[in-house]
């Protein structure tokens, strides 16, 4: 029985998270902005977070200690959306996505990591997306934060292995969830003409696949769970054929420009390296 901490509970995968872990015999520490949004069930202790609030983030992780005496996985899966064009994001709308999606899984882990250390054991699950690999007309911010999230991600993979904790990237494509509903994703306001056939159209098709995403979130959490018991977890995993294409794609497209402008690349070292 492991003792599971999970960020943006009240729904999506949380939700779905928290449903297999229990299922499985686990205890879970439910976190949520509005806890009383998490189901109340059994062996599920639910608090209030929100992780932009450092000390709430303190604060959660102490009183999940103080419950369950220690914890073994922490799920940073509270997030936010934001749809539209680079140019069209406000500042205040960029900043916002980072305050989730960035810095509030920074606060949650220096919460969280002095427990998992003092333990030496432990595993992380950031939940990501295919935007974090690889990106498109739209998704420009929203990508990016998920990107700096893989790239934190990577370098604390390697600083906590030693210490005997896991850390995992989870990249999901699109799941029939309510992230594409207006509670979960922002929408730019400024909308530009002159992107209409690039982000514009992203937009459509978000509008037209809404609740008719391929993946099921019900098989994604039980596949996430299934990860925290593997002997050798893995630094990344796709979740969703759709997913596993995207990235297919993009590693043939990085290979190709490689290979296509390597003498240029390797020119540019000093002559006795």
């Amino acid at each position: 029985m492991s003792v599971w901490f999970i960020t943006g509970a009240s729904r999506g995968f949380g939700a779905e998270l928290v449903r297999e872990a229990v299922a499985r015999g686990n205890q879970v520490v439910a976190t949520a902005r509005r806890p009383d949004d998490i189901p109340d069930q059994q062996g599920v202790l639910r608090l209030a977070l929100d992780v932009t609030d450092e000390a709430q983030a303190r604060a959660a992780v102490d009183a999940a200690v103080q419950e369950f005496g220690r914890i073994d996985v922490v799920v940073n899966n509270a997030g936010r959306g934001l749809l539209g064009a680079v140019e069209e994001a406000s500042d205040e709308a960029a900043r916002a996505v980072f305050d989730t999606n960035v810095f509030g899984v920074l606060n949650v882990q220096r919460a969280v990591l002095p427990v998992l250390r003092r333990q030496r054991s432990g595993h992380v699950m950031q939940i990501s997306s295919v935007g974090g690999f690889t990106t498109g007309p739209g998704w420009g911010i929203y990508g990016a934060t998920k990107f700096a999230l893989e790239g934190l991600s990577e370098a604390l993979y390697a600083e906590l292995k030693p210490l005997g904790i896991s850390v995992t990237i989870v990249e999901p494509g699109f799941f029939r969830t309510d992230f594409l509903d207006g509670s979960s994703l922002h929408r730019a306001d400024d909308e530009i003409a002159d992107y209409a056939e690039t982000a514009g159209a992203m937009r459509e098709i978000a509008t037209e696949r809404n609740h008719a995403q391929p993946g099921d979130p019900v098989k994604a959490a039980a596949a996430i769970v299934a990860l925290t018991e593997a002997a050798d977890p893995p630094l990344r995993i796709q979740l969703g054929a759709d997913s596993v294409g995207r990235v297919e794609a993009k590693l043939d497209h990085v290979r190709s420009e490689l290979e296509q402008w390597r003498k240029v690349s390797v020119s540019t070292d000093h002559d006795d390296a």
